[in-house]
């Protein structure tokens, strides 16, 4: 007798879950909301500071140095402590990157951006 074991298929383990119909595939464009997503009351402040943290839909994998990632934790450090800042990495990564592009739209070739890749 063989002992084949029969596993779920892809169908059976990606199917949608909750109270929509079986039949229906949910809305990518309208992400579910995330748990501890901040809402309105604790945006206003009547528990505590928000956090600020945001459900990203993209992800990228960036390699740094061993100084740019001690220079990044000091940095978090010191925002943390010297101006009563809490981020994380990510977020301080995500505020360079704005500034960078921000500079690029308004001045191209002149911009920080522009100068640092050039050399």
């Amino acid at each position: 007798m063989p002992r084949r074991v029969t596993l779920p298929g892809a169908a059976e383990l990606f199917r949608p879950t909750g109270t929509a119909h079986p039949n229906v595939v949910p809305n990518p464009s309208s992400p579910a909301p995330l748990a501890n997503a901040p809402t309105e009351s604790t945006e206003s402040g009547s528990k505590g500071k928000n956090s600020g943290r945001v459900r990203h839909d993209e992800k990228i994998t960036v390699y740094v140095s061993r100084d740019e990632l001690l220079a990044l934790e000091q940095a978090r450090l010191e925002l943390r402590g010297a101006h009563d800042v809490a981020v994380d990495r990510g977020r301080i990564v995500r505020a360079a990157v704005a500034l960078a592009l921000e500079g690029f739209a308004s001045s191209g070739a002149d911009s920080d951006l522009a100068r640092r890749l050039a050399h």
